[in-house]
């Protein structure tokens, strides 16, 4: 019994690391996408029983597809210790809520729009690019602390030189930081707010432009470097996790060097010993 067992686990296994198997689930995640954005059409209304069926479907096949996973782990535990498995699982469970129930309804279709999300765990770029996205906020923080008193600074500054050219623009100094939010996303800004300024003060495009370059360039670049700095060791991270690509062949040859020098070490102090 343990061996039958033993072969079933190797099956679903290489089940699970097949690629065909990786894109069918793909596939399945689209199409799941796409019934939920075709449910939002009225045209559709007539195919509603289909669209049901099709849902039911990818629902079963999301639950086998887990199942499979889980069933080739050694223990269903250690599916748990990887916390994408973890968030595949609760997608998949929470998809389970039926449709027909008129009182679970509006929470079964919100928890239906979530399974889109799977592609992010089934694609290693995307995996990256999350785990990069989290791993970077605390970093950006700072920038974004900062970002704030440049904003404070020049909108107590507009505040005061430019009160009188627009109140409903720099009135006080939070209509006046609202106002640099629009300057800095570049909505409007010139015909709305530097020209009017430029009227009664002709010298004012220095004080916009210093702050366009400091927050649309020093500030955003910034943000992609930090970004692109998590996405790197991110990267490396993975290829070491894998034993593939340049950062896991270092690390093997590193691995290597070390054992060599520790083989030399032992012989030298032998040779030592027997002198």
């Amino acid at each position: 019994m343990a061996v039958t067992a033993s072969n079933w686990r190797g099956r679903f296994e290489q089940l699970r690391a097949n690629k065909l198997f990786e894109l069918v689930v793909i596939a399945i995640i689209i199409l799941s996408a796409l019934l939920i954005g075709a449910k939002t059409y009225e045209e559709t209304s007539r195919f509603q029983q289909a669209l049901v069926v099709l849902d039911m479907g990818v629902t079963a096949f999301f639950l086998v597809e887990l199942l499979i996973r889980m069933a080739a782990e050694r223990r269903v535990l250690d599916f748990f210790k990887k916390g994408w498995n973890v968030f595949d699982f609760l997608i998949v469970v929470a998809s389970l809520v039926p449709l027909n129930d008129s009182e679970m309804v509006l929470l079964a279709r919100l928890l239906r729009i979530f399974r889109v999300l799977r592609l992010v765990s089934m694609i290693p770029e995307l995996r990256i690019l999350m785990v990069a996205l989290f791993k970077s906020i605390p970093r950006m923080g700072y920038v974004l602390l900062l970002m704030f008193i440049i904003f404070y600074i020049y909108g107590a500054v507009g505040s005061f030189l430019f009160v009188d050219v627009d109140p409903k623009l720099w009135g006080n100094i939070s209509l006046a930081m609202l106002t640099l939010f629009q300057v800095a996303t570049f909505e409007s800004w010139a015909t709305a707010v530097l020209y009017p300024a430029m009227e009664h003060y002709p010298y004012a495009w220095i004080y916009f432009l210093t702050f366009i370059f400091l927050n649309a360039f020093v500030f955003l670049n910034m943000m992609i470097g930090i970004v692109l700095d998590v996405m790197q060791k991110e990267s490396v991270a993975i290829e070491l996790e894998n034993g593939e690509g340049e950062a896991a062949e270092l690390h093997g040859l590193r691995s290597d060097v070390r054992e060599l020098r520790d083989q030399l070490n032992r012989m030298e102090s032998l040779l030592k010993e027997r002198s």
